[in-house]
């Protein structure tokens, strides 16, 4: 997602040893002095909790990591690249693993370990432990039985320099979030949860492996990541033209204005490679923090990305497509030519969930002094479009249960690298210039779709915009006017708009995306979208409405920005003109109440209505009710040369 700029900021936006194959069974105490070694919480682990391995090495730099299940019922390891990991424990037995790696000197390495797990059923469980490098984001979090006493929920760090969750009171909490700590070497913080059932104590501990960096975290004003710790990602495909200069051009805090940026020799865009990308293509672009992230993305685009190919086109205009665990929200930045993807509409198992950092939207309590709500929600069949497992229950989803959400996600991020990189710049643009001055360059030209469409047929609403900076930037705050506009003020100054929903406010970059994925969703998938004007508690409703892209006022901007983004698009007008016509909520309307209305619904079959009612009545899912992307300034630009 692209970056807000105004003047001259851009929008962009466990023995000792040297020898090789040498092995160690014992545990070590955090804070030993041995130069290599397996810590394990306990040896042995109860059923239905987290078995986790790490692999200590404060005293030496490795590499090449690389963790094999060696006996036992066969596991899944999500991060066998990682010092760190994980798996769920299903069945009683002796499970042994080892550990391979490349120490200080060049050799290879091997160690070993053995986790028991008992036959003993725990009604609780931590998770996950996991390696981060110094300063980045942590969440961890706790499940249990449904008739757990959640009040005697505790939460204790046992070990490491003391952190600082990011709540002071946590007794009672299911997840707690924190900055990990700067560390000259790896550091070991262990944490326990207690609580209280049937008359009986139970307790998990889980660790965190802080990595320390040579790279520091810049706070400077031209970093391209400012005051934000990176996770370590790695390229899908090792053997990619790229994957040896794709991290430290798209994601490294060593990124700043006229230092370290790259150009499209180096970081190419897809569509410099090729025209025509196959998923391979594709995926020699992406970077992840986890293999299963690439695993999923790359069987989306080979499932859901044959009839129309929109994905592939539509990604030629980036030079890397970054998934990691510490992304949220998603974003577009211009200054690498990169998308930015929260892994979190791609998990199929709760496993892969339990690596994802759960931290919530930084921008959730923005503008919660405004009288009014703008809900919206992706519908088909009278039907939330999407249903999203709730985290407690820990189920498994399949593929077809991420389309829509991912999907959206899609269009919307490559509407903005497709705004920025249109394949009508693709042969024009200089393949040894930097590609952060190229994007400088064209947004002072005022060369980026989004400032043509806002001249020839801008969007309007001065009251809207300035409230879109209060409710998605909190810059500035609200005053006292807006503070008392009514639900009805705002359907006055809305409803009458080209604006498909109150987030194409936000700025010009992002009213553009939104009436590319708004309309793509339509069109490809019969997904709409409901938009509803409410007071806070989303039950009284002063102006709604499902299917806004089909407004007469609206459709030219949508052919004026589908033209571009993606002129392979066959027979526009044609799709234009089969928008459903668009259809109001009575005045007075619940949102959560307003799901089906009287319109003729797509065919579809009785037995998927079925499970999609039984979803809705279902505590273990959640709809999906509309979520905002990422608007955050990136680098100061005035030293750019």
């Amino acid at each position: 997602m692209n970056r807000v700029y105004a003047l001259l900021i851009a929008c962009f936006l466990s023995a000792c040893g040297g020898s090789k194959n040498s092995t160690d069974t014992t545990t070590l105490v955090p804070g030993d002095n041995t130069s290599a070694a397996i810590v394990v919480m306990e040896d042995q682990v109860k059923l239905g909790q987290s078995a986790d391995l790490v692999l200590f090495t404060p005293n030496e730099r490795i590499s090449d990591i690389s963790w094999a299940q060696t006996s036992g019922e066969p596991v899944i390891l999500l991060a066998k690249q990682s010092k760190v990991v994980s798996f769920s424990t299903t069945l009683s037995g002796d499970y042994g693993f080892s550990v391979t790696f490349k120490d200080n000197n060049g050799s290879y390495r091997t160690l070993d370990k053995t986790i028991t797990v008992t036959s003993e059923l725990s009604p609780m469980s931590l998770r996950l432990s996991h390696a981060v490098v110094e300063q980045n984001s942590v969440s961890l979090r706790t499940y249990f039985d449904e008739d757990v006493d959640t009040d005697t929920i505790t939460w204790a760090q046992v070990a490491g320099p003391t952190v600082t969750f990011t709540e002071a009171n946590t007794q009672g909490k299911y997840a707690v979030f924190f900055d990990a700590p700067a560390v000259n070497k790896d550091t070991l913080l262990t944490f326990e949860v207690t609580l209280t059932h049937n008359n009986q104590h139970y307790s998990d501990k889980v660790a965190v492996l802080v990595e320390s960096s040579e790279i520091p975290v810049l706070s400077t004003n031209d970093a391209y990541f400012k005051n934000n710790r990176l996770a370590t990602v790695f390229p899908y495909n090792p053997n990619s033209p790229v994957a040896n200069v794709l991290a430290d051009c798209v994601y490294s805090n060593k990124l700043k204005v006229n230092n370290n940026a790259c150009n499209f020799t180096q970081s190419p865009l897809i569509a410099h490679v090729t025209r025509t990308p196959t998923v391979d293509d594709i995926m020699d672009h992406v970077l992840v923090s986890h293999q299963w992230m690439g695993d999923r993305f790359k069987a989306f685009l080979e499932r859901f990305d044959n009839e129309h190919n929109d994905f592939k086109n539509l990604l030629r205009a980036t030079t890397a497509i970054v998934i990691s665990y510490d992304i949220r929200p998603s974003f577009y930045q211009s200054y690498t030519g990169a998308i930015y993807l929260d892994p979190d509409d791609l998990w199929l198992t709760p496993e892969e969930r339990d690596t994802i950092n759960q931290a919530p939207d930084y921008r959730a309590s923005f503008g919660s002094d405004l009288q009014f709500e703008m809900p919206w929600r992706y519908v088909k069949n009278n039907n939330y479009a999407s249903f999203f497992p709730n985290i407690r229950y820990r189920l498994s989803r399949n593929i077809e249960d991420t389309l829509y959400s991912f999907a959206s996600l899609l269009y919307h991020e490559l509407a903005h690298a497709n705004d920025y990189f249109p394949s009508a710049v693709w042969n024009n643009v200089s393949r040894s210039e930097k590609i952060e001055s190229i994007a400088y360059g064209r947004i002072t030209q005022q060369a980026i779709q989004s400032d043509q469409l806002q001249r020839v047929m801008p969007l309007n609403g001065d009251e809207m915009w300035k409230l879109a900076r209060v409710r998605f930037h909190n810059d500035p705050p609200a005053n006292s006017t807006q503070k008392a506009y009514t639900p009805e003020d705002i359907a006055y100054f809305f409803k009458s708009e080209t604006a498909p929903q109150f987030y194409s406010y936000s700025s010009t970059r992002e009213d553009y995306a939104m009436l590319f994925d708004g309309f793509m969703m339509q069109t490809r998938y019969a997904v709409q979208r409901d938009v509803m004007i409410t007071d806070q508690a989303l039950e009284n409703s002063a102006w709604g409405q499902r299917g806004r892209e089909g407004e007469a006022n609206i459709m030219p901007r949508i052919e004026f920005v589908v033209e571009r983004v993606l002129p392979e698009f066959e027979d526009l007008i044609t799709a234009l003109a089969a928008m459903p016509v668009p259809v109001n909520f009575p005045v007075g309307s619940n949102f959560r109440d307003t799901l089906v209305i009287n319109t003729d619904a797509a065919n579809h079959t009785i037995a998927h209505e079925l499970l999609k009612q039984s979803r809705q009545e279902d505590i273990r899912y959640t709809p999906v009710i509309g979520r905002e992307y990422t608007t955050v300034q990136l680098p100061v630009l005035n030293s750019l040369k």
